[in-house]
């Protein structure tokens, strides 16, 4: 069988190197000059490969359609990325929250073991090949148009990416072809990305970094998304582990939403309340802007002061009960408007795409065009950040390239 991977992703490398292996003849057309261009990128350059879980936990860290990936992700685990790495000569190692990375910290360590698995399963490779259509004869897919020449083939996988980083090639081409060839696509939205506040909200915090907090989503008094962890404050905004994962949960959420940070998530109001009272009590004297220091880092005590409506020069012994109460509230509820995500082209992955609906979630095949199948980041799957997505993209290039 002739197979034609449209791009060198992690998916669609995947779905070569299973396809060769079944004794297919696959190439590889690449818009690039190289293989891997968004893995570089992944894990600011060190490339958090999958997540050491089970599958269970990989379901239910996936946002958008989890049950599609279900047949997926028990033909090729977490545990088979780990095993396929170290085969194939790549020493990874486990940190925070499962997140799994090569021993090297490199993304190109990662790059390079998928070279080697290509080479050995010859894979071609045709870089700089920029596919202006894919060609279907009574709903059958024949060949592929690269420029002004026309490839035959007995079979397509699509793995192009979404629209995010655009500059690795993610310019949302695959969308285009699953159009043409008559697929619906979901609105694309950014996913694992910054959230912004109304203009100068946060300006002067941008870099303070805050561990072991609580970031809550609320619309309307209810919170409908939250994540504890780390967090990191932007001159727009905020970023982090946690505020990346929350983007997602949120990014088809409609009407007024605003976030909530817990300062103090183990400690509960009647808690910390105990506790401020015996610090006030060991500074009574002390002016109350310099009597909170150990409750929040020092560049979070202006805008406690100022949310908290509490004189900043007044004696600590002068603080009332009421003031304090609002001080707590403070702590356990430092509340800001949401402006808006931002965009598309700087999210980490793409929500949104080829709806599933259309797609075999046992081998990635179009239910509407024989010899077409689809895998990673094109498709409408998506989950929070950990490794989940670059394990989508191989368990569901496993698929694609396979003959199920």
């Amino acid at each position: 069988m002739k197979v034609l991977v449209i791009g060198a992703g992690p998916a669609g490398m995947m779905a070569a190197i299973t396809a060769a292996n079944l004794g297919d003849e696959v190439t590889v057309l690449e818009r690039n000059d190289k293989v891997g261009m968004k893995l570089y990128i992944t894990g600011k350059g060190r490339c958090n490969i999958t997540n050491d879980c089970d599958n269970r936990e990989f379901i239910a860290s996936v946002i958008s359609n989890p049950k599609f990936l279900m047949s997926a992700i028990s033909k090729f685990s977490t545990a088979d990325t780990v095993e396929m790495c170290k085969e194939n000569g790549l020493n990874v190692k486990v940190e925070r929250g499962g997140r799994v990375f090569p021993e090297s910290d490199k993304a190109n360590d990662v790059i390079r073991m998928f070279e080697r698995m290509m080479w050995n399963a010859h894979v071609k490779v045709m870089f700089n090949a920029r596919v202006d259509n894919i060609i279907a004869v009574n709903g059958i897919i024949t060949s592929v148009k690269v420029g002004s020449e026309i490839i035959p083939c007995d079979k397509v996988i699509i793995a192009t990416g979404g629209k995010s980083y655009p500059a690795t090639g993610s310019t949302g081409d695959g969308y285009e072809f699953a159009r043409r060839l008559g697929h619906n696509v979901t609105p694309i939205l950014p996913a694992l990305v910054g959230i912004n506040f109304p203009e100068n909200s946060v300006t002067d915090l941008a870099g303070l970094s805050l561990k072991n907090v609580s970031a809550s989503v609320v619309r309307d008094g209810k919170v409908i998304a939250s994540e504890f962890g780390e967090m990191l404050f932007t001159h727009t905004g905020v970023s982090g582990p946690i505020i990346l994962s929350l983007s997602s949960r949120i990014n088809k959420a409609q009407g007024k939403l605003s976030m909530v940070l817990d300062l103090k998530p183990s400690l509960s109001e009647e808690t910390l309340s105990a506790r401020l009272l015996r610090d006030f009590d060991a500074n009574q004297n002390k002016e109350f802007r310099n009597a909170i220091g150990d409750l929040t880092v020092r560049a979070l005590i202006p805008i406690i002061i100022e949310k908290s409506a509490i004189d900043q020069y007044k004696k600590v012994h002068q603080v009332t009960r009421e003031e304090r109460e609002r001080l707590v509230k403070c702590i356990k509820n430092l509340t800001y408007d949401i402006k808006d995500l931002c965009g598309v082209a700087s999210a980490i992955v793409t929500s949104g795409g080829v709806d599933v609906r259309e797609i075999s979630p046992r081998n990635m095949q179009s239910k509407l065009v024989s010899g077409l199948h689809f895998c990673g980041e094109v498709l409408d799957v998506d989950a929070v950040t950990g490794g989940f997505n670059i394990q989508i993209a191989l368990s569901t290039g496993m698929l694609a390239g396979s003959h199920n």
